[in-house]
């Protein structure tokens, strides 16, 4: 396997350029083991005070001047074209969990590059986090503790299936695609049991339920195959 730039123990947090106030990443950055950058990310990082352990990326939107104030080694310049920074930054990450925020609330056509990386990057458990959403790739099992009434999106990025309980519409039985059939605005009306056999299924929860998702995630048997 390829060795990555960055190694932790405990959770890291990645940060892109997009929308993210400077209280909710001081809030975030007390929590991680190690702070990481997507590019332009480093930006609301050092306005803060806070220099990532590493900056990755092409380098096409962090400022000349910022880069040059960073300490010897920090910048990680990965030049190539076909993958984004956020693809960049996980597959450069070994760590049991990727917080990430900056990814969400700025363009569309990023938002939609980045999901479509959690679904490549299967094998590395990240959540990304925005001011409404947090998002994660469903698990094969997943297992959650949820005020009844919550709001509980499933969205397919290709086609498969699963099985759930706890939810006011069960998803059992029922092929998924976001060509044909999705499953957003659902309703939490119990406990809630997830699986999904592909990851292909985006889970889609209100921002207020972070600490709910991580907390099943960390109890979450398995997990999709290891890619180099």
């Amino acid at each position: 396997m390829k060795s990555k730039i960055v190694h932790a123990f405990g959770p890291v947090l990645l940060v892109g350029g997009g929308e993210c106030t400077h209280d909710v990443l001081k809030a975030a950055v007390s929590k991680a083991s190690a702070v990481v950058a997507a590019d332009g990310g480093a930006a609301p990082l050092l306005a803060i005070g806070v220099v990532p352990e590493a900056v990755i990326g092409d380098m096409d939107s962090l400022d000349p001047a910022l880069q040059a104030s960073l300490p010897p080694g920090v910048l990680r310049r990965i030049a190539e074209q076909d993958s984004t920074d956020f693809d960049k930054c996980l597959r450069n990450i070994s760590a049991p969990l990727v917080l990430a925020y900056g990814f969400l609330g700025a363009r569309v056509d990023h938002q939609l590059a980045a999901l479509t990386v959690l679904c490549n990057r299967a094998d590395r458990r990240c959540v990304v986090v925005g001011t409404e959403d947090v998002i994660v790739l469903a698990p094969p099992e997943l297992t959650l503790d949820l005020p009844k009434g919550t709001r509980f999106s499933l969205y397919p990025m290709g086609k498969v299936q699963g099985r759930s309980e706890g939810l006011r519409w069960p998803i059992d039985g029922l092929v998924m695609s976001p060509d044909t059939r999705v499953g957003t605005s659902n309703e939490v009306v119990g406990p809630v049991r997830l699986s999904v056999e592909a990851p292909r299924m985006l889970l889609i929860l209100p921002a207020a339920c972070l600490e709910a998702l991580l907390e099943g995630l960390a109890a979450a048997p398995g997990g999709w195959p290891v890619r180099a």
